[in-house]
């Protein structure tokens, strides 16, 4: 999937950069630096993006950019910090999918509305989740899905698949993909990836859904087997690694991905600045070959190509929470 960036009224980066930031605003008045929420920890996959875009955004804007890290509830901390800010263009924010598309379906009060309280900038990236089987809880030195269904229906109670974290997009997958292979699983939530990766090395679970740069090193390594990925297209990082679709299953074609917000009531001449900036940044071949060495993929795009993907996980998130029977808590 490609977005071509935008650049609003033909103007050229440089030029709309000197519009928003004109002496006039209070932008330009205040020597802060720009402020990055992210609603994980440091070290995390959308904490390491966002600190290579604050670098790129950096260079462009000629202005501090930090990186400050609210982490808790899947990233309604952070999501809710941005709610608060003013809209000066000092306080921006870098979040997945999950907080913007899933939180509003499982939370009864989740303490924002995405589609009033943030004003979409640009995309960064996407990142799609793989399916891993444990090369110690399934036999086989190189198992697939296939393997892990046949062993599934023969081990009942055992098919048990870890997930980052309840009532996020893998916890419901599983209950899907459970029903296309005809095999009885059940998603086992855990605190983070890590633990989780942990425990398939360990065989202590059978398999697991994660990010393909928490999974990849342990996969190298030969301790677990990516078997699937979700999406429309296989991954550039895992060309020989087929998508659900591939394998017979649908339902799971939507990638989750990473963009940039402002508060609501941002001025159009700081979100078009900020979009023209960050698909400079973005459309490096050195932003692009680190996303790929996290795992994802480089996607450049502005405010409409971000509301574009929003509906579409609205959409294809509302049927996966749907379908498992979930009630917002």
């Amino acid at each position: 999937m490609k977005f071509a960036a935008r650049l609003v009224q033909q103007l050229s980066v440089s030029a709309l950069i000197a519009f928003a930031l004109a002496p006039t605003s209070t932008f330009a008045q205040n020597d802060s630096p720009i402020r990055i929420l992210v609603g994980f920890s440091p070290g995390g996959s959308t904490d390491m993006i966002a600190r290579h875009l604050a670098l790129g955004l950096q260079r462009e804007l000629g202005r501090p950019v930090v990186v400050d890290n609210k982490p808790g509830a899947g990233g309604q901390i952070a999501a809710q910090a941005l709610k608060q800010a003013k809209p000066d263009g000092l306080t921006i924010f870098l979040s997945n999918s999950h907080a913007i598309s899933m939180i509003p379906l499982t939370v009864r009060q989740p303490g924002y509305d995405p589609a009033k309280d943030f004003s979409p900038v640009a995309l960064v990236a996407l990142i799609p989740d793989v399916l891993v089987v444990s090369t110690r809880g399934v036999p086989g030195s190189t198992p697939s899905l296939k393997d892990f269904a046949a062993w599934a229906k023969a081990n009942p109670g055992k098919g048990n698949v870890g997930v980052p974290a309840p009532a996020s997009a893998p916890d419901f997958a599983v209950s899907m993909i459970s029903a296309e292979i005809s095999a009885q699983l059940v998603s086992v939530p855990y605190r983070g990836e890590a633990p989780l990766i942990q425990d398939l090395i360990a065989g202590q679970i059978p398999a697991g859904i994660g990010s393909i740069a928490a999974t990849l090193p342990a996969a190298k390594e030969g301790k677990i087997r990516i078997v699937a990925i979700n999406g429309m297209a296989r991954s550039p990082s895992l060309p020989d690694v087929p998508t659900y679709g591939e394998l017979g299953i649908a339902g799971y074609e939507t990638v989750g991905f990473t963009a940039l917000y402002a508060p609501a009531g941002t001025s159009d001449a700081l979100v078009k600045a900020y979009a023209a900036a960050t698909s400079k940044v973005v459309g490096s071949k050195d932003f692009s070959e680190k996303m790929t060495a996290l795992g994802a993929t480089a996607v450049q795009g502005a405010s409409e190509d971000v509301k574009k993907l929003m509906h579409a996980a609205d959409t294809s998130f509302a049927s996966m929470v749907k379908r498992t029977g979930f009630q917002p808590q």
